[in-house]
Parts: C-alpha cells; sequence; structure tokens
C-alpha cells in the first residue's frame, strides 16, 4: 500500500488561488528518480508570489508551492543517491512547474539535488535557501571580478531581507566593509550586527540620476532590489568595480548609460539561481557552510508551520518580513 504525505495545496477558482493544508496519497507525487522525505523549506520572495497566484508562474493546479527543500532520501532509483542520504534542492523551477516542498514528501529528479554540507543542519540548510544560495554566488562573482576588501566598500540592497541579510554577513566574515541600504531604519542595529558599518536609506537610492556618472563610492554592489535602485547604484561603482544583480523587488526597468562601462570599466553581473550547473552549486553550498556565520544565521531565523505561509507570503511581497523564515512542514 502507498503511503500518505502532508501538503500545503493551492487550487484555483475564478481566477483567485487559495491555499489549504491536506493530505494526499503517495501516488499523487509527480515523476522523478528520487523521492525525500522533507523536513523543512523556506519563504522566498517567489514563494510570496506563487502563494498570491501572481505573474503566472504556475499553469496547472492543484499545485504545491515551496521553490526549496531539505530532507532525507526515502527512495532512489538514480546511483546517484541512496535511502539515507540528506540532500537539498533549490531552483529548476520545482514549485512553479514542478511540485515543490511545501509538503512532508517530494520527489524531483537526482540531477537537481546536492547533497547537504555535513557543516550545515538542515534547519541551517533552509535558513540560506534559495537567498542564501543566491547571496553566495552573488558574492563570488564580486569576487571574480577582482572585487577584494582592499578595493572599498561593498553596498547591499535589500539588506533586511533574507538575501540581503546573508549577503551582509557573508561579505563581512570575508573581510569586507559592507554598506547595507535598507527602507527600515528601525532595523539598522540588526544590520550592524549582522557586519554592516554603514546603512544607507533606501531613499538615497529612490532617484534616478539625472547625470551619467557620479563621484565614486562603492566597489561593488549585491544588488537585490533593481530598477531605481540599480539605477542609482552603477554611476557611482569604483573604477573597474562590479555589481551582482539579484533581484527585482524595485522593478524591472533600469535607465543608465554606457559611462559607467566605458570610462570606469564597470561590470554588472547578472546572478541566476534557478538553472544554476551542479559543479558551482556545490561550490556555493561548500562556501556556504564554510563562510556564512552560524550565529549570524541562527539569529535572523524563524520556524513556522505550512499554515502561517499564506499570510507570510503577502507579507514577504510587502517587504514587511525580516531575516529568514525557515517552514517545518510536519507542524
Amino acid at each position: 500500500m502507498g503511503g500518505k504525505f502532508r501538503a500545503l495545496v493551492l487550487e484555483e477558482v475564478d481566477k483567485k488561488v487559495t491555499a489549504s493544508v491536506r493530505e494526499l496519497d503517495d501516488s499523487a507525487l509527480p515523476a522523478g528518480d528520487v523521492t525525500v522525505a522533507v523536513s523543512y523549506s523556506t519563504l522566498n520572495y517567489k514563494d510570496g508570489l506563487i502563494l498570491g497566484g501572481i505573474g503566472r508562474l504556475v499553469r496547472t493546479y492543484p499545485h504545491i508551492p515551496g521553490i526549496d527543500f531539505v530532507g532525507t532520501v526515502e527512495s532512489s532509483s538514480s546511483p546517484a543517491y541512496n535511502a539515507g542520504d540528506k540532500v537539498i534542492l533549490t531552483g529548476w523551477r520545482v514549485g512553479e512547474l514542478h511540485w515543490g516542498g511545501y509538503a512532508t514528501k517530494a520527489r524531483v529528479k537526482a540531477d537537481w539535488l546536492v547533497p547537504l554540507p555535513k557543516e550545515l543542519s538542515e534547519k541551517q540548510a533552509m535558513a540560506l535557501g534559495t537567498a542564501g544560495f543566491t547571496a553566495m554566488l552573488a558574492v563570488m562573482a564580486l569576487q571574480e571580478q577582482g572585487v577584494t576588501p582592499q578595493s572599498g566598500p561593498v553596498l547591499v540592497t535589500g539588506a533586511n531581507g533574507g538575501l540581503g541579510g546573508v549577503a551582509v554577513s557573508l561579505l563581512a566574515a570575508n573581510g569586507y566593509t559592507v554598506h547595507a541600504s535598507t527602507g527600515r531604519m528601525a532595523l539598522a542595529d540588526t544590520l550592524k550586527a549582522l557586519g554592516a558599518s554603514e546603512i544607507v536609506p533606501r531613499a538615497e537610492l529612490d532617484e534616478v540620476p539625472t547625470r551619467p556618472l557620479l563621484s565614486e563610492r562603492w566597489a561593488g554592489a549585491v544588488d537585490a532590489v533593481g530598477g531605481k535602485a540599480l539605477s542609482a547604484i552603477l554611476p557611482q561603482i569604483k573604477y573597474l568595480g562590479a555589481v551582482s544583480a539579484c533581484g527585482n523587488a524595485g522593478g524591472l526597468e533600469v535607465s543608465t548609460n554606457v559611462l559607467p562601462f566605458i570610462l570606469r570599466g564597470v561590470k554588472l553581473i547578472g546572478i541566476d539561481s534557478v538553472m544554476c550547473p551542479v559543479p558551482r552549486r556545490k561550490e556555493a553550498w561548500a562556501r556556504l557552510a564554510r563562510e556564512m556565520p552560524k550565529a549570524a544565521l541562527d539569529g535572523m531565523t524563524q520556524v513556522v508551520p505550512l499554515g502561517e505561509l499564506p499570510k507570510l507570503g503577502g507579507q514577504i511581497l510587502k517587504g514587511e518580513t525580516r531575516g529568514r523564515v525557515v517552514v517545518d512542514v510536519a507542524r
């Protein structure tokens, strides 16, 4: 006899998406060569969009969202994994086109998984999740473009979000001087505790510059906001600096000109974590396990049950969450 599993299931009726926690048969799981007993998932900005039925990221209902999960392999027909292995999944459009991690079981392709580093607990892995993984990719990209701690300060936008908070901690742990931008100045002390030395009010980045170049201010930036913020950052990047663009919470449109690129040699690097190749994934997770300060990670984490996700999904879209939200799928 097949087993059962618990899941947050989305339904669409009259173009309105609703969510409920239900028990389903294992036979309902989608195709895949590895079945994972999920222990934790997490909440990302994209999860908020999916929970709200925004952007048509999900085309077929009923649907189980959750773009990340961690757990233990229950069964596998792939030689890459055996029952009992601890694994992480982020990206690959799981939780969008394929049922995701807001459930106590998931079935996926082995190629979508990476081993859980021994230095991380399962809860810590999901405290990082896609947000932390993307932050690590962004930091790696800056380093590969020659941005060092000696180059000058590095700006992080959306610093009170999950991606931003991890980026601040990672950069500080690697010896960088970190400037953190936020619209929630009441949380400035939290950012300083993560390693930021200067807080930049979001209002400073809310206006598109009228001049093609401004005074050089930052050696690099991890931009999780996009829109006007990215437009304001580019003319202020130092000679041979770089910006890792990894978010669009502030909008899709960017207004810029060629001078930062041809007169200062500034590099704009797009960061995609969804289809990132497996070797790069393993490198990023290994570095996260080594370099992310665990006390900072634990301090920015809250654990919630499945049933709270619809409410929290709306909050993350409004910028009202802080730190990282880990989902205990068994609760």
